[in-house]
C-alpha cells in the first residue's frame, strides 16, 4: 500500500478559527494558490519554509499537528 504526505489545510482553518483559506494564506505569508493546491491534493511537493510559517504562526511545536501520513491505493 502506498503512503502519501498531505498537509492538514482543513483541521488547522477549523482548530485555530481562521475564517478562510485567504485569510490563513495572509496570516502565514504564503500564497492562496500555493495552500489551495495543498488542500486540494494538486500540490504533491511540500515546501517545508510554509510548514515552517504555519507552525510559527501558531506556536506549533509537533509537525504531526500540520501534517499526516495517509494509506492510499
Amino acid at each position: 500500500m502506498a503512503k502519501q504526505v498531505v498537509v492538514k489545510i482543513d483541521y488547522l482553518i477549523e482548530k485555530y478559527e481562521v475564517k478562510s483559506l485567504r485569510k490563513l494564506a495572509e496570516m502565514c505569508d504564503i500564497r492562496h494558490a500555493a495552500l489551495s493546491e495543498l488542500k486540494t491534493g494538486k500540490r504533491r511537493n511540500i515546501n517545508f519554509g510554509h510548514i515552517e510559517r504555519i507552525a510559527e504562526t501558531f506556536g506549533i511545536e509537533d509537525i504531526k499537528e500540520i501534517i499526516e501520513i495517509i494509506d492510499i491505493d
